[in-house]
């Protein structure tokens, strides 16, 4: 009898178990703001510097709008995904005879010869599109 009462008054002696959450809350606020600085520089995971000029904003994006970007590098994205200018024009004739009004946004870096940019405008009009617009930044 000794025994048991000696292990009920230890438990009751210990002040109860408790974690200290300031660091986890620290470290959350830290990670949240992390992501919200981060998620814009992620668009569509290709960096480009777009030209700067005044144009009107875009309507709504509609959810079957394509996007066709060229890097810095010369390397031409279709919706994300690299592809050569030979495959661009196979998989946009594919978009219009799913779609024939099927709306792309071509996103070119500054850096880039126009040339190069004007390319991939022709390559797109040859395939029959003809909802197309060059995408820049707000001056």
């Amino acid at each position: 009898m000794g025994l048991r009462s000696r292990r009920g008054r230890r438990r009751q002696d210990r002040p109860p178990a408790a974690i200290d959450m300031t660091s986890l809350i620290d470290l959350t606020f830290l990670l949240l703001v992390t992501f919200i600085i981060t998620l814009p520089a992620m668009e569509m995971g290709i960096s480009l510097v777009l030209p700067k000029a005044k144009a009107e904003a875009l309507p709504p994006k509609e959810s079957t709008t394509h996007t066709v970007s060229v890097d810095e590098k010369g390397a031409i994205f279709l919706d994300g995904k690299e592809t050569s200018l030979e495959e661009l024009e196979k998989s946009l004739a594919a978009l219009v005879a799913e779609d024939p009004d099927v709306p792309v946004l071509v996103r070119g870096d500054e850096n880039r010869p126009y040339g190069e940019i004007a390319k991939v405008v022709a390559a797109a009009h040859r395939r029959g599109i003809h909802r197309m617009s060059i995408v820049t930044q707000q001056d």
